[in-house]
């Protein structure tokens, strides 16, 4: 895209990418590429659906339980107009999660996870009870982070390692990808940004091959194994792909795991489909959100990373208005959601403060230099 994009509209195109992304791709959750093009062709609207078989359909436009990790993180962030830790994120779940909520949109694990988080125990620990160590549960929406650290991608990365450990235990791969995701984001909001300058940092910041060293002294970078590799892998598998239909065929080969519980659903597979996926339609929000549903496995994560990372280069132009409309009506209608706040209120709320965040970091300086 072509043009100044101001970073307001970037918070915006971010957030609206994300939820569109993930509302969008929910109703195929699970299905294969094969599936979702004999049934639809190609998926281009918003429909409505049931997941869990819990009785409700939900209004076309509706998101899911990651939104909902997500919308609790902007909370955090905007009540404390700063970065946030696991302990601030703590707080709003115990207070904010609705009593419909288990029932209605989370996963089995999260009703554990917030039992942990009233008991007590301290923050960092609740992770370590996770029975899902690798899952995207917190990597696929936590581009909050990313806003909040606007242009700093060591923070970001920095407080996504703190943050995460709400969900996993600290040396998971889904931590470490959760770094991905927020280093992507910052860097996306850098002015000019393009999303070669996007994985770029991401090569330069993620390569975690120093920090196995810090943690345990171990010899073997393993950690760089399971990111920067594989992320570089995918990038040059998918080099010549010109759709989607041509980034299944190449994923295919790749990612086809099922048969367990959350099968689809790991941090790795899903951060990889979404920059590749970006990339290919050169920040293009709308269409990365439709190749990122279309492809199949886990449609809604995957679009809400590629829709939110392409937001946050682009921001909001190529992303139809209808869309952002219907999911804010859906919103609206979802009595069990934690915060019924428009994509809009959503994302002024962050940028605003960030700026809160900036003038605290200008007045430091200030005074430290006068």
């Amino acid at each position: 895209m072509s043009g100044i994009v101001s970073l307001k509209d970037k918070f915006y195109g971010c957030i609206a990418g994300t939820h569109v992304g993930a509302a969008m791709g929910a109703p195929v959750q699970g299905w294969s590429h094969r599936e979702i093009e004999e049934t639809y062709g190609t998926l281009d609207r918003l429909l409505a659906y049931e997941r869990n078989h819990n009785g409700w359909l939900r209004e076309p436009g509706t998101t899911e339980e990651g939104v909902e990790r997500q919308k609790l993180l902007i909370t955090a962030i905007v009540e404390k107009q700063d970065r946030v830790n696991a302990e601030d994120l703590r707080s709003i779940w115990v207070r904010d999660l609705k009593q419909d909520w288990a029932n209605k949109l989370a996963e089995p694990f999260d009703a554990t996870l917030l039992a942990l988080a009233r008991s007590g125990i301290p923050a960092r620990d609740i992770g370590r009870y996770s029975d899902y160590a690798g899952l995207n549960t917190f990597a696929g929406y936590c581009h909050p982070i990313g806003l909040i650290n606007a242009g700093d991608v060591k923070s970001a990365i920095h407080d996504a390692f703190e943050l995460a450990q709400l969900y996993q235990i600290s040396k998971s791969y889904a931590v470490r990808w959760s770094g991905v995701t927020a280093a992507a984001i910052a860097s996306a909001t850098k002015p000019g940004a393009t999303i070669d300058n996007v994985i770029a940092d991401i090569y330069r910041y993620c390569d975690y091959s120093d920090l196995v060293h810090k943690i345990d002294g171990s010899k073997y970078s393993y950690l760089r194994d399971n990111v920067i590799d594989e992320l570089d892998a995918g990038l040059k598998r998918t080099a010549q792909c010109q759709d989607y239909r041509e980034l299944a065929q190449a994923f295919d080969k790749v990612y086809h795991g099922c048969g367990v519980p959350y099968g689809m659903s790991y941090a790795n597979e899903a951060l990889t489909k979404a920059i590749c996926i970006v990339r290919m339609v050169k920040g293009n929000v709308h269409e990365a959100i439709l190749a990122a549903v279309n492809l199949g496995r886990d449609a809604d994560c995957v679009a809400a990373l590629a829709g939110g990372i392409a937001g946050a280069l682009t921001g909001s132009a190529s992303l139809p208005e209808h869309y952002i409309q219907q999911v804010d009506r859906a919103t609206g209608l979802n009595e069990v959601s934690s915060s019924q706040k428009t994509i809009r209120e959503q994302a002024d709320g962050l940028y605003q403060a960030f700026r809160v965040r900036l003038q605290k970091v200008n007045s430091f300086v200030e005074e430290m230099l006068a």
